[in-house]
């Protein structure tokens, strides 16, 4: 959780000094007589949103530090090392079972969990470890998809934020009117539909993304939650009845003919 609030805040600086650019660039222009227009993109659109489109932006800075995040945490590397299942495998091949599970339980992977509560439960047989095996491969599967519902909420909720804001631009346009009983000028209907538009534009720029990125790593936790799977029965097979007996059948000299 540190980590994510030290890449907010990191983003929220390299934003803050991207808008501070355009500010600045405007308050140093010094052609106030020329007739034409002069559309600054920062004003269109931050300004015009309002706090409802700096409210969408910070929306942005979270998903984009949950983004780093998982990309950090929810990889092979840290779900499935093939360092660790390899050392593991050796030390059951060479029936150093204690030491295996201290190794796994100190594992912080999903792999080394996995294994360790098979390993756990050798003594109750091979069926009592396939059951905590899947177990535990359902617990933290749950865990990494729950992490990822964050995504999925920003992407669903930010749409409907922008709405919002297209719902209260319209509201303070038909107010204009309203009060000044005519067609208000046309920089304050632009005013008002630009906030309406604004809102709308970050909602769905956020929410795109945020799905998107939600969806990749859905299938990624699937991926990678088979390939846990597949390698700790692989470690584990050496406890399956029978394995010991054709595993010492290999290993015995061939029988020397008379």
């Amino acid at each position: 959780m540190n980590r994510i609030v030290r890449l907010m805040m990191f983003l929220i600086g390299l934003i803050a000094l991207a808008m501070a650019f355009p500010a600045l660039a405007q308050g140093t222009d010094s052609d106030v007589s020329s007739p034409v227009v002069d559309i600054r993109y920062f004003d269109f659109f931050v300004v015009k949103g309002g706090i409802i489109g700096y409210g969408l932006i910070v929306i942005s800075v979270v998903a984009v530090a949950l983004t780093i995040e998982h990309a950090l945490t929810i990889r092979r590397a840290t779900i499935v090392p093939p360092v660790a299942a390899r050392q593991t495998r050796d030390m059951i091949d060479q029936r150093q079972y204690v030491e295996a599970i201290q190794f796994t339980s100190d594992d912080p992977s999903m792999l080394g969990y996995v294994v360790n509560a098979g390993l756990l439960e050798a003594s109750n047989g091979y069926a009592a470890m396939e059951r905590a095996i899947e177990e535990t491969l359902d617990e933290r599967s749950a865990k990494l998809f729950r992490k990822t519902e964050y995504l999925n909420i920003i992407g669903n909720v930010s749409p409907m934020i922008g709405l919002f804001g297209t719902v209260v631009g319209m509201i303070l346009l038909f107010a204009e009117i309203h009060a000044s009983n005519t067609f208000p000028p046309a920089r304050v209907v632009a005013d008002r539909i630009a906030v309406a538009l604004i809102t709308t534009f970050w909602g769905l720029a956020v929410a795109i993304p945020a799905l998107s990125v939600h969806a990749v790593f859905r299938n990624r936790i699937d991926v990678l939650t088979a390939e846990c799977a597949i390698a700790a029965e692989h470690i584990l097979a050496v406890f399956k009845p029978g394995a010991q007996t054709k595993v010492s059948a290999a290993a015995a000299p061939p029988a020397s003919k008379p």
